[in-house]
């Protein structure tokens, strides 16, 4: 099975977030280093992540992305 590159970064970044999520969001920044993606086509990632209701965003200083739990 054969997934398209905008599936493949966006699993890789639910991935990120489920590693990385120490009690704390996960910040944009960290995501696009660690998965060498540019800031604008991961932003658009997250908010097809966000609209589908796998992650959710906190804004403010100690924001970022988290996984949305039930």
């Amino acid at each position: 099975m054969q997934l398209s590159t905008r599936a493949r970064y966006g699993l890789r970044a639910l991935l990120d977030i489920a590693l990385h999520d120490n009690e704390k969001p996960v910040l944009l920044e960290d995501i696009k280093v660690r998965q060498q993606v540019s800031k604008p086509y991961l932003e658009q990632l997250l908010l097809i992540l966000q609209s589908a209701g796998l992650v959710r965003s906190i804004r403010g200083k100690k924001g970022g992305f988290v996984l949305n739990r039930p």
